[in-house]
C-alpha cells in the first residue's frame, strides 16, 4: 500500500485509512479486531477513531470504540501503527461528553481519557472533531452571524496542542469539518507564535459532496495541509443499496434520526440513484466507482473507509487498484454540474 506524508508532520500514512465509528455499535469487538487485522495485512497502517464514537453516539457506548481499538493495539508493534483520534467539539446534544466545551481544560481531559482507553502513551495525530466557533457544519451550508457564541481562541487551541506535543502525548495535530478561513487562521497563528502547524484536515468528500473543491483545495495545496477524506460512500448512499432496497440493512435505517441529516434528503437519494445508474451502465460496481474516483483525486492524501463486514472491507480496499476511464469521469462531472453537492 502506497504511503504519503501528512503535511510536514513526518507521519507516513497509507493512502487508505481504516475508520472505526461502527466499532461497538454495528460491529462487535471481535468483528472490529478482524477488520483491523485484515486492513493491517493489506498494508493499511493508518487507523482513525474519536472519543465520541461509536456512531450513533449514545451515553451508553461513549468511548467504546477507542477501547476496542486499544485492545487490538496491545498486540501490535506500536511504531508500525499511525493512530489518529479526535477531541469532540461543542456538545451537539451529547451532554455525556464532559461539559460540551472545546478549550484547554477539556482538551487536556479528553486526551488523558483517550490515551487510557487506547492503552497507549501517545497518539500520532490528534484532531479537533469540529470547530468550537460558529461555523456551518454537518449539512449546514450558510454561515449565520446570528449564531455567534463564545469559543476558545485559535491561540488557546494551538498552545494546548503545543503543550501536549511537548509532553509526548501527541505527535501531530489536525482539524476536521473545518473551513478555508479556519485552516488559514490556524496557519497564521502558528507561524506568528511559533506553535505547531496543522498537518491535516478531515472533511467529508465524495461524489455528492465536493465542497472541498471550493477554496479548501487551493488553501491546502499552497499551505501543505493533507486532506483525509471521510464518508467516501456518503453513509452508504453511494453503494446504491438504499435505492435498490429502501429497507436495506445499514446505518440510515438502523438510526432513522440520523446524526447527519444531509444523507437522508430527497435530493441525496436522487443523487445516489443517478450515480448508481451511471456505474451500472458502464458495468461498474457503484461502490468501486465511488471509491476509485475518490482515491484518484490529486488532493486526497488518504481516504477513510468504513465497513460492517469483511466482504465490504475487501471490496473497499480492492477498489484502490481500479482506474476509471476518462469517459466515465466525464459523465460523473456532468452529473455533478447538474446536481451540485446534494449531500453537502
Amino acid at each position: 500500500m502506497e504511503k504519503i506524508e501528512l503535511g510536514t508532520s513526518g507521519l507516513k500514512v497509507s493512502r487508505i485509512c481504516l475508520g472505526t465509528m461502527t466499532f461497538g455499535e454495528q460491529n462487535t469487538a471481535a468483528e472490529a479486531h478482524a477488520q483491523l487485522d485484515y486492513a493491517f495485512e493489506r498494508g493499511i497502517n493508518f487507523i482513525d477513531t474519536a472519543e465520541m464514537y461509536p456512531v450513533q453516539p449514545r451515553a451508553e457506548t461513549y468511548g467504546s470504540t477507542e477501547q476496542i481499538v486499544g485492545t487490538w493495539l496491545k498486540r501490535q508493534p506500536r511504531d508500525r501503527v499511525i493512530l489518529a483520534t479526535k477531541v469532540a467539539g461543542p456538545s451537539r446534544g451529547m451532554e455525556w461528553v464532559r461539559n460540551g466545551k472545546l478549550d484547554r481544560a477539556n482538551m487536556r481531559a479528553a486526551i488523558e481519557s483517550s490515551l487510557r482507553r487506547l492503552g497507549t502513551d501517545y497518539v500520532d495525530l490528534y484532531q479537533i472533531h469540529w470547530p468550537g466557533r460558529n461555523v456551518p457544519v454537518f449539512g449546514q451550508t450558510v454561515f449565520d452571524p446570528g449564531k455567534e457564541r463564545p469559543s476558545a481562541t485559535i491561540e488557546e487551541l494551538l498552545t494546548t496542542f503545543d503543550e501536549l506535543a511537548r509532553a509526548g502525548k501527541v505527535r501531530a495535530f489536525g482539524v476536521s469539518n473545518e473551513t478555508a478561513w479556519g485552516v488559514c487562521e490556524f496557519i497564521k497563528v502558528a507561524e506568528r507564535d511559533g506553535l505547531p502547524r496543522v498537518a491535516s484536515i478531515q472533511n467529508a468528500y465524495h461524489l455528492m459532496n465536493r465542497s472541498y473543491e471550493q477554496a479548501l483545495d487551493e488553501v491546502c495545496f499552497r499551505e501543505n495541509v493533507s486532506l483525509l477524506a471521510y464518508s467516501p460512500l456518503a453513509f452508504g448512499q453511494l453503494s446504491g443499496k438504499y435505492i435498490d432496497d429502501p429497507q436495506a440493512a445499514g446505518r440510515l435505517n438502523r438510526f432513522p434520526k440520523t446524526w447527519s441529516p444531509r444523507y437522508v434528503r430527497a435530493v441525496t437519494y436522487e443523487g445516489a440513484r443517478r450515480y448508481r445508474d451511471l456505474a451500472r451502465a458502464h458495468a461498474w460496481s457503484p461502490v468501486v466507482m465511488a471509491l476509485a474516483w475518490c482515491y484518484s483525486r490529486w488532493f486526497v492524501a488518504s481516504t477513510i473507509i468504513g465497513a460492517t463486514s469483511g466482504q465490504q472491507l475487501r471490496e473497499n480496499i480492492d477498489a484502490w487498484s481500479a482506474r476509471l476511464p476518462d469517459e466515465l469521469v466525464a459523465a460523473i462531472d456532468a452529473i455533478h454540474a447538474n446536481l451540485n453537492n446534494p449531500a453537502q
